[in-house]
């Protein structure tokens, strides 16, 4: 079952774009905006060679503000509706762009699957917004010895699932 998230009216003026694997066009621009939200933030705390590596590896959805030129935010996404990165630019932040970006690899993957730092209060807000639920916490997942939580989207239903619906009867 796909996932229906309906971007929200965006008042900025943006283009979208996927860049697919192993196309290094905007690399250099989404490590400059993940460097600065760590910076700013304290989160997106990936090594420049595993960042470059996941960049390449995935496909990229993008939105760009084509007034300033410049890379507004985007998700990297692997086989199967993994998020790997999810950024949106903080001045652009409530905007909808960061649902945009969802909605997209939800159209897709239908489920979508993430990890999120579990002190990361701002991305838990906005994925428990959007409607993930945690699957489980994963102790000392982060290079730094932090924890994770893993995140679902969408419907995934296991075997169980399938047969209970398959006997369920409705009187």
């Amino acid at each position: 079952m796909a996932v229906n998230l309906q971007p929200s009216a965006v008042s900025v003026p943006v283009e979208t774009s996927v860049v697919p694997s192993r196309d290094d066009r905007y690399v250099e621009e989404a490590w400059e905006l993940k460097e600065r939200i760590r910076q700013e933030e304290g989160v997106l705390k990936q090594r420049r060679p595993f960042f470059v590596e996941a960049y390449r590896r995935g496909t990229c959805h993008l939105i760009i503000d084509p007034i300033e030129e410049k890379l507004v935010g985007f998700a990297t996404t692997r086989s199967g509706g993994y998020l790997l990165f999810l950024a949106v630019s903080p001045e652009y932040r409530g905007q909808g762009f960061g649902r945009e970006l969802v909605s997209a690899v939800a159209e897709e993957y239908g489920t979508i699957t993430c990890h999120a730092r579990v002190t990361n209060e701002t991305a838990l807000d906005f994925y428990d917004h959007l409607g993930f639920e945690i699957v489980r916490r994963i102790e000392s997942y982060y290079e730094d010895g932090g924890d994770a939580y893993y995140l679902r989207l969408g419907e995934r239903q296991g075997i169980t699932s399938r047969l209970f619906g398959l006997f369920r009867t409705d009187d």
